[in-house]
């Protein structure tokens, strides 16, 4: 029995074409909101495939309509009572971690993203090896005008995709940006109509496993190496930030003026 293929998943599904994989979200009641059950089972999928030999390309997608609407705040309550700081620390790993498991599959990682790509979502994007989008596709990063830092360790992935300034910009400013900006900024390698983001994934999957295996996974080694050579020592910190940022009276008021639909007042505090 493989376990891969023959788990009972609940929240994606897993589909395989000869060497090649697709995994594709499937909470479409939610948007494919990043709920815990949901990064649980992507977390599983890709640690399952991490070492697999029989695996050259795996594509990562969400519907022809959206890639995900990120984390899911949707029962995050702002007032209430809060678990334990060493309960919450651990807890906050889960995007992190989800990240990394996407990362350290040693088979090349393709993203085919139509639609919105928010939050979580692009976080869970940039740490494939490449990106396809369809025309209309957007990533944004809502955190900071949340109240809250971009974490998930994501900062030094996006940095080397884009550069300094654009990643500010991109964190910073908590705007969409679209397909054909993200082609020109770099956080995608290709721009296709829309509704063709997962024929043209499948495309470059094909051209991978068309390769020596051996010296593409080595050479996505090297090339992730050098590119997080001080990503740990930049980023590790994050979810402590996470947490004292949510802590603070901006996150509530920025989490409440998300609710009601207007502009925040930040004050700092």
């Amino acid at each position: 029995m493989d376990a891969l293929f023959d788990h009972p998943w609940q929240l994606v599904r897993v589909y395989r074409s000869g060497d090649i994989v697709e995994v594709a979200m499937v909470r479409t009641d939610a948007r494919n909101a990043l709920n815990p059950a949901l990064m649980e089972e992507l977390t599983e999928v890709a640690r399952l495939l991490r070492l697999r030999t029989d695996v050259r390309a795996v594509i990562l997608t969400g519907t022809d309509r959206y890639f995900s609407a990120g984390a899911d705040l949707s029962n995050r309550d702002v007032d209430g009572a809060r678990p334990g700081l060493l309960d919450n620390r651990r807890a906050v790993m889960a995007g992190p971690d989800l990240c990394r498991a996407w990362e350290e599959i040693e088979a090349v990682t393709i993203a085919a993203i139509e639609g919105y790509c928010i939050g979580g979502g692009a976080a869970l994007v940039v740490a494939c090896d490449f990106r396809v989008m369809g025309e209309g596709a957007y990533l944004r990063l809502p955190e900071v005008p949340l109240g809250m830092n971009m974490s998930w360790r994501s900062i030094p992935r996006i940095v080397a995709l884009a550069g300094p300034s654009r990643a500010k910009q991109f964190v910073m400013f908590g705007e969409p940006v679209d397909a054909r900006k993200c082609l020109d900024w770099g956080m995608a390698d290709e721009l296709v109509a829309q509704g063709d983001a997962l024929q043209a994934a499948r495309s470059w999957a094909a051209k991978v496993a068309a390769l020596p295996p051996i010296p593409i996974r080595m050479t996505k080694e090297s090339v992730n190496a050098v590119a997080a050579a001080t990503a740990h020592a930049t980023s590790f910190m994050d979810r402590d930030q996470y947490l004292l940022a949510t802590s603070s009276e901006d996150f509530r008021e920025g989490v409440r003026a998300f609710r009601e639909k207007r502009p925040g007042k930040f004050k700092g505090t």
